[in-house]
């Protein structure tokens, strides 16, 4: 199932590109996210970018507990199920250490995806957002679990963030490729 979270013992050998599985055993059981058309959806997204996102082998316990209650909260999740994805990847920028500036947020600025803050001047270069972007990925960043359903984006802000989120990855994560996924996610909410 995509985003489940598997405790698994095993046998690693340096020489080996492939290693061997001695045990697994799943560490908290989903139920809604497989069955909820719109959070199954939502998690095959989110497990092509993490596998895309994350590269490191080391273990990194802040991610990985950001990792598991995020998953934990989809799992639970009744309102704002819409909004889940883009507050989640906004948030996993910050482990990642790319987390965006949202204090130098102004109205009628520009956000700088290059360089990741806000500025009252258009960038010299053509990865910005307009001032509207600007203003809807300003709330973007304001939001979180807790209050993930008392905001609402349309369908076409939630398009519109969800590709500038992705375009912001591929400007500060080298190799990051187009997520397939996302086509088929767009679809199903057509």
């Amino acid at each position: 199932m995509p985003l489940s979270v598997i405790e698994m013992e095993v046998e690693h050998v340096r020489t080996r590109d492939i290693q061997r599985l001695k045990e697994a055993k799943v560490c908290f059981p989903l139920s809604s996210i497989p069955s909820h058309p719109v959070k199954n959806t939502i998690a095959l997204f989110l497990a092509e970018a993490l596998y895309r996102l994350i590269r490191t082998k080391e273990a990194d316990p802040k991610l990985f507990d950001y990792l598991s209650n995020s998953i934990r909260y989809l799992e639970i999740l009744e309102q704002g199920i819409a909004n889940f994805h883009l507050v989640f990847l906004i948030h996993l920028s910050r482990y990642l250490g790319i987390f965006p500036n949202a204090a130098s947020y102004a109205s009628g600025v520009y956000f700088d995806l290059l360089n990741g803050v806000f500025t009252p001047q258009i960038p010299g270069h053509p990865h910005y957002l307009n001032k509207e972007e600007s203003a809807i990925f300003s709330r973007l960043l304001r939001l979180n679990y807790e209050n993930i359903a008392l905001h609402s984006f349309s369908r076409k802000e939630r398009t519109t963030i969800i590709h500038h989120i992705l375009t912001y990855y591929r400007l500060h994560v080298t190799d990051f490729p187009e997520i397939k996924s996302l086509a088929v996610m767009q679809s199903l909410f057509d």
